[in-house]
C-alpha cells in the first residue's frame, strides 16, 4: 500500500504543479482533469481501513443505495404516465426479478 500511497502522491503532486509528466517508473503523461477514487465495500467483513498515509489524500464520501422506485417514478411522470407510482413498482421489481 506504501508504493501505491507513494505513487498517487507523485501523480497528485504533479497536477498541483500543472505539470503534464511525472517520473512513476518511467516518465508517463498526466491528465489534469484526472480522478483517483477508492472504493470501499462496508459490507464486506474482511475489510481493512486504508493506511494513514494512503487515507490522507483522498476525502471521504459517503454514499447510499439509489431509491429506484422513486426514479422510476420520477422517469415514468415526466413521460406522462398518469398511473406512476403503480407502475414504478411494477417496473423496479420486474428488474429485481430480472437479476
Amino acid at each position: 500500500m506504501s508504493v501505491v500511497a507513494q505513487t498517487i502522491s507523485v501523480i497528485l503532486d504533479t497536477i498541483r504543479r500543472k505539470e503534464t509528466k511525472c517520473n512513476v517508473l518511467g516518465e508517463i503523461m498526466v491528465d489534469p482533469t484526472c480522478g483517483i477514487f477508492i472504493t470501499m465495500n462496508p459490507g464486506y467483513a474482511g475489510r481493512t481501513e486504508l493506511p494513514d498515509n494512503l487515507a490522507n489524500l483522498f476525502r471521504p464520501v459517503a454514499m447510499m443505495v439509489p431509491d429506484f422506485e422513486t426514479i422510476a417514478k420520477i422517469i415514468l411522470m415526466s413521460e406522462g404516465f398518469q398511473e406512476n407510482a403503480d407502475l414504478s413498482k411494477k417496473v423496479v421489481t420486474i428488474y429485481d426479478l430480472m437479476k
